[in-house]
């Protein structure tokens, strides 16, 4: 491993800790929050929506780049799913920063589930922390993986980029699709 390896490898692991020690800390909610009107808050939710699902439709058109050959374009295609998926990052942490905490079954808002609230939302709930959980591991998971790609295609060190690809690809493909689908099922619930 030669002095750049090391460098770009301790730089992706710095930026992944210091990424999933600001999302651990925001939701731990111990930061003060400035007074934001909560119609500021209302788009967030939806624009990492719409993030999260372009760049699901960015990764599948980047398979089929490379698959044909067309490197600059598979290349191009991925920078702009990088950029979009940094942009998703910024709103996330903006949004969970700022926003209340939003509870799966919550009819009223109040932050607590009770009873009834449980049996209105039934055994979805348990398909949705399936879902939520899964999302969340591998979305913490794949953030190296993916800066590891990135340097690996940008250098042109095709055989150790298709290497991490083989990881990389299927678990931010799934991370980017199952934040379209938890959005769509915590949706509902939203109070602001």
């Amino acid at each position: 491993m030669n002095v750049s390896d090391k460098f770009i490898f301790r730089f992706v692991a710095g930026v992944s800790v210091f990424v999933f020690l600001v999302v651990v800390i925001l939701s731990m909610k111990v930061l003060p929050k400035p007074d934001v009107p909560s119609s500021a808050l209302y788009f967030l939710p939806k624009l990492n929506a719409i993030f999260n699902g372009t760049c699901s439709i960015l990764l599948i058109i980047s398979l089929y780049f490379i698959r044909h050959g067309k490197v600059a374009m598979h290349k191009r295609t991925n920078i702009l799913a990088f950029i979009l998926s940094s942009l998703f990052l910024v709103s996330y942490i903006a949004f969970h920063w700022l926003a209340p905490e939003t509870r799966f079954g919550d009819l009223n808002g109040d932050g607590k589930l009770d009873a009834v609230e449980k049996a209105a939302a039934g055994s979805i709930r348990y398909v949705y922390y399936i879902i939520l959980i899964t999302h969340i591991i591998l979305a913490a998971g794949v953030l190296p993986l993916i800066l590891l790609s990135f340097y690996r295609g940008l250098q042109m060190q095709v055989e150790k980029h298709r290497k991490l690809v083989r990881w990389t690809f299927p678990i931010w493909l799934y991370v980017t699709v199952t934040g379209v689908i938890v959005y769509v099922m915590i949706s509902p619930y939203y109070n602001f």
